[in-house]
């Protein structure tokens, strides 16, 4: 699997690893790659859409939350897939979770330390309108909170 480094500030979303359009998170330009397959992911149904191998990838802050508040015991590697949640309810339950996998050059990120990081998130519509610049999110080995990620 090749990672390749995503700029700050590009939302990239790939489509059976191949380059579909990027989003410019400060300014909401697109660059089409590739017209017939942006239109049908964009027209096609969440049903559809998980039958598709694709990524939504941005840069992001990574944060570990220290042990000593609940965070893990040990650090993580590089590929580590935690949930990502985007949204919680009123009554404080998660309301907006998804998958994906954490990219980072570091050998191993502790507890309390952070990290650039590129994320890739699995294919879901419902995710891209979270991903704006400044934007976070928190990360979770169910049912424990061990980090919070910010889109760059």
């Amino acid at each position: 699997m090749t990672i390749v480094d995503h700029p700050e500030n590009e939302l990239h979303l790939y489509i059976n690893n191949k380059l579909v359009y990027k989003r410019w998170l400060d300014t909401g330009e697109l660059e089409i790659f590739d017209s017939a397959t942006y239109e049908r992911y964009r027209l096609a149904s969440q049903e559809e859409l998980l039958a598709v191998n694709g990524m939504l990838i941005v840069k992001a802050r990574i944060r570990l939350t220290c042990t000593e508040s609940g965070g893990r015991q040990a650090g993580i590697i590089s590929g580590y897939r935690p949930n990502h949640v985007f949204e919680y309810t009123s009554e404080g339950k998660v309301h907006q979770c998804f998958t994906g996998d954490i990219h980072f050059e570091k050998e191993k990120l502790m507890p309390g330390e952070e990290t650039i990081a590129t994320v890739r998130l699995h294919l879901a519509r419902q995710v891209e309108s979270y991903l704006t610049k400044g934007r976070k999110w928190w990360l979770y080995e169910v049912p424990n909170l061990i980090g919070e990620a910010e889109v760059l």
